[in-house]
């Protein structure tokens, strides 16, 4: 017997209530789809551009995607679907690496040669948070990686499902949508600019990808064809005989590039440095020169600028970089140890054994650990410039009865992040550094920094003008008659510095008292004192290493040609 209002009407409702929370969640779940394949078809390939009006876009991907799943049959379509959403998020994980390449190195990832710079992250991580950190996000992000594959995938198959079950309604609305992207394209809509709103960026990104890999490997094919090549200058005996008896200093400043004198935030700090640099070497009796040199990278990868500066190869990835050190390529610290001159490298960046010393003919290398820097708030990486050369010369420039020498110093304070930057101390203060922990660092700390990008770019400044302030002191209390200093950058500054679009250039300067050795350059036209001008000549580092050789051979017309 049923009770009062009992029959298959009740029933019904009670089905409805059971099925609306499916349905609910079903939609939920279609709507987290859609987000997903959206945000990954509509993101911008730039970071600083990644704002959520910057989303408002009309992909031609997913118009081309609908046409393509009302033409095939079902099941066609939805192979389809899943296999183009896996194909999407790779292409995501491609753009984010892109975003984080072109914010940190001024370019985008590589695919063919870059995966050896997620290596040096990792080796980064370890520093930072130790071995199980390490290991923690490096598992993060494999797994991160896999779900958004996975993830992007059934999300495409999901809203496939949606365009075949409403193929009337697809129809209908496809039209009105591609006249509105052809209107957003011709117009040149943008809700946020550089963003246009009728996107394409997901198949340019496809193209490029792909464009990328033959292009990356015949670059490094004529760059292996190139080091196999005869060398001009290899098995010279009279090389470098115009600077017989001259000790040569190659110092580095690290992310010293020409935004650091040009840019308008950044430029009239660093530009007052060189100016008194300028003026104390002048007081010592130094003459410098100053021309432009385009680094193969920007942001970071010094390493790759030291050996196309040294090798006179243009070394623009890690593969070119391990090909190189493959070989026998004759470099200028080796052309020196050949001919005489004790070769040494001060290296508070190295931390570790150094096995491509052997490859540039460095007979002593002095690592961090080497340089006696007892300081706790500026041991390892943070080695104070001051603390830098007052080792290199305590070691080896100022030791009694030596010989001639020829020494490679990285400079790392103006090292990215620049704050906090080491106090000035005097010079006879340094010792072993402990001196520093008795003085507050100069300027803010790195998280006031960091807050602001004109502080950032403030701090960049202040950090380059330490370095060359450094050198400078140093050259004026312990040059003499015989130094030839050369001074330069390795790379620019990351473009949260310099900007987009800065360019590659990097200052390089010749420094002497010797009127011969500057002399030997004239002929190439660069500009006098430490800063040169915009209209200095601009050479490709690679170049370098052929017209040093040529210039200061003992005869320059025996020299081989000069690119």
């Amino acid at each position: 017997m049923t009770g009062p209002g009992a029959g298959p009407g009740d029933g019904g409702r009670r089905r409805g209530t059971g099925t609306r929370p499916r349905t609910v969640a079903g939609h939920a779940v279609t709507l987290l789809a859609g987000a997903l394949v959206v945000l990954a078809l509509a993101a911008p390939n730039e970071l600083g551009q990644l704002t959520p009006a910057a989303l408002l876009r009309l992909p031609v991907e997913a118009l081309a995607g609908a046409v393509l799943l009302l033409l095939l049959p079902v099941r066609a379509g939805r192979v389809l679907a899943l296999l183009g959403g896996a194909l999407l998020g790779v292409l995501t994980l491609v753009r984010a690496l892109d975003m984080g390449f072109t914010t940190v190195l001024a370019r985008p990832f590589d695919p063919v040669y870059d995966w050896s710079q997620l290596g040096a992250a990792g080796a980064f991580l370890v520093d930072a948070a130790g071995p199980g950190g390490a290991v923690a996000a490096a598992a993060g992000a494999v797994l991160g990686a896999l779900a958004l594959v996975v993830l992007t995938a059934l999300a495409a198959r999901r809203l496939a499902g949606l365009v075949i079950r409403h193929r009337r309604a697809t129809a209908r609305a496809l039209p009105v949508l591609a006249a509105v992207w052809v209107l957003c394209a011709v117009l040149g809509l943008q809700v946020v600019a550089p963003v246009p709103v009728a996107a394409r960026s997901t198949a340019a990104l496809a193209w490029r990808t792909a464009v990328q890999v033959p292009t990356t490997l015949g670059a490094h094919a004529a760059f292996t064809a190139q080091a196999a090549a005869p060398d001009p200058f290899a098995g010279r005996t009279d090389l470098l005989g115009a600077l017989a008896g001259k000790d040569v200093v190659v110092v580095w400043v690290e992310s010293y590039g020409r935004s650091a004198l040009e840019h308008p935030g950044i430029a009239p700090r660093v530009r007052a440095a060189v100016a008194e640099g300028t003026r104390r070497l002048a007081a010592a009796g130094f003459g410098a020169r100053s021309g432009w040199l385009t680094s193969p990278v920007a942001g970071g990868g010094s390493w790759l600028a030291h050996a196309t500066f040294l090798s006179g190869l243009w070394v623009r990835d890690q593969q070119s970089y391990r090909d190189l050190h493959a070989g026998d390529r004759l470099t200028l610290t080796r052309a020196f140890a050949g001919r005489g001159w004790r070769t040494v490298g001060v290296m508070p960046g190295v931390l570790s054994d150094w096995p491509e010393a052997g490859f540039y003919g460095l007979q002593r290398v002095y690592g961090t650990d080497d340089l006696g820097n007892r300081a706790r708030g500026f041991g390892g990486f943070r080695t104070p410039d001051q603390l830098t050369l007052a080792a290199f010369e305590r070691l080896e420039h100022g030791r009694a009865g030596r010989g001639p020498l020829m020494a490679e110093i990285p400079l790392v304070t103006s090292h990215f992040p620049w704050a906090p930057l080491p106090p000035v101390v005097a010079p006879e203060e340094v010792g072993d550094g402990s001196v520093y922990d008795r003085l507050p660092p100069a300027g803010d700390p790195v998280d006031v920094v960091w807050s602001d990008p004109a502080r950032v770019r403030a701090a960049y400044a202040d950090a380059v003008g330490y370095s060359l302030d450094s050198v400078v002191s140093w050259a004026e209390r312990h040059g003499d008659d015989d130094l030839v200093l050369l001074v330069l950058g390795d790379h620019q500054a990351a473009p949260v510095v310099t900007g987009p679009d800065a360019g590659h250039d990097v200052p390089v300067s010749v420094v002497s008292r010797d009127p011969a050795v500057l002399d030997r350059v004239a002929a190439w036209r660069w500009d006098a004192g430490l800063a040169p001008g915009p209209r200095a000549p601009v050479w490709r580092m690679d170049a370098f290493r052929d017209r040093f050789l040529t210039a200061f051979d003992a005869d320059p017309a025996r020299s081989a040609p000069v690119r």
